[in-house]
């Protein structure tokens, strides 16, 4: 039988007195200050609130809440003097709770939200002031995925990878962009000083400009010939890792529990403590580790 899923919020949003919802962090200054608070600042100027703030009951405080997420909008709606708001109303009072569970917007995903709002009729300048960013910044968004092949956009479309590691990608025949995304995301590296390393270590053959010199600054011919070895050993060694990376563990988790019933004899463990003490301390420690690994993979 399927497990019925827990409601997070009431079904519907209510109406609240902004002067009633209760902040769990201060907005200093600095951050009033910040680029983050004058795209929000001018956004909700343009088109009001489009994400309502998500708050909670306060138990025992009839009519007060608890704002869960939302405090630069909440502290912009008060220096507008905005004195009333719609928000979702949490079921669950914790804020750590809440913004665990919060999916902040993938680059590509934040693309194609850009191009949906052009489709709508919205003027790349108009989106640009309502975000108070350059409106190069809005084209690049809205040409991410030119020359980038439909397998790599599938790898990297919940993988918050920034603009200049996509870019990169460009340089490289669609196989190669694969292979090149197919590494960033096993080793879980997604910088753009690393990408534009794996674009100068690639063959010329596998570029889309195979006449335009493929360097990196500083680096010599060499140097980059080294950079390829070693990007290729990486490769294969990830590779050794995944092959053999479900035996091992279980053997791991298998010689491990041995290993903790072993200790959990008291005769046992009382004679490696004192017979046999460095033993002992490394047995503990096996045991301790592994308890930490199987914590975390919980």
């Amino acid at each position: 039988m399927a497990r019925k899923v827990a409601m997070g919020f009431e079904p519907k949003t209510i109406t609240v007195a902004v002067g009633d919802i209760l902040p769990v962090t201060l907005v200093t200054e600095k951050i009033r200050k910040s680029r983050k608070y004058r795209q929000i600042e001018a956004s909700i100027r343009k088109v009001g609130i489009a994400h309502p703030p998500n708050v909670a009951r306060l138990e025992g405080m009839e009519g007060k809440y608890l704002l869960l997420d939302g405090h630069i909008r909440i502290e912009v709606l008060k220096a507008l003097g905005i004195e009333e708001v719609a928000c979702l109303v949490s079921l669950d009072d914790e804020a750590f709770t809440y913004n665990r569970q919060v999916n902040r917007l993938a680059t590509i995903q934040e693309h194609r939200m850009i191009l949906k709002i052009i489709e709508r009729g919205v003027s790349e300048r108009a989106i640009a002031e309502t975000l108070d960013v350059d409106i190069a910044s809005i084209r690049a968004k809205r040409n991410l995925l030119r020359g980038i092949c439909a397998e790599a956009v599938e790898m990297l479309k919940a993988k918050h990878c920034p603009i200049n590691t996509i870019q990169a990608l460009r340089r490289l025949k669609p196989t190669r962009q694969v292979e090149v995304v197919d590494l960033m995301v096993r080793i879980d590296n997604f910088a753009a000083s690393y990408a534009r390393a794996l674009v100068a270590a690639t063959p010329p053959e596998q570029l889309v400009d195979a006449g335009r010199p493929n360097v990196l600054k500083g680096v010599s011919p060499d140097e980059l010939a080294r950079i390829r070895k070693e990007v290729d050993n990486l490769r294969d060694g990830i590779d050794r890792i995944e092959a053999t990376y479900g035996p091992d563990h279980l053997n791991l988790v298998i010689a491990a529990g041995h290993v903790r019933s072993l200790l959990g004899n008291e005769t046992i463990d009382r004679h490696l403590a004192k017979h046999h003490p460095e033993m002992h301390r490394e047995l503990a420690g096996i045991c301790e580790a592994t308890a930490l690994v199987s914590k975390a993979a919980e």
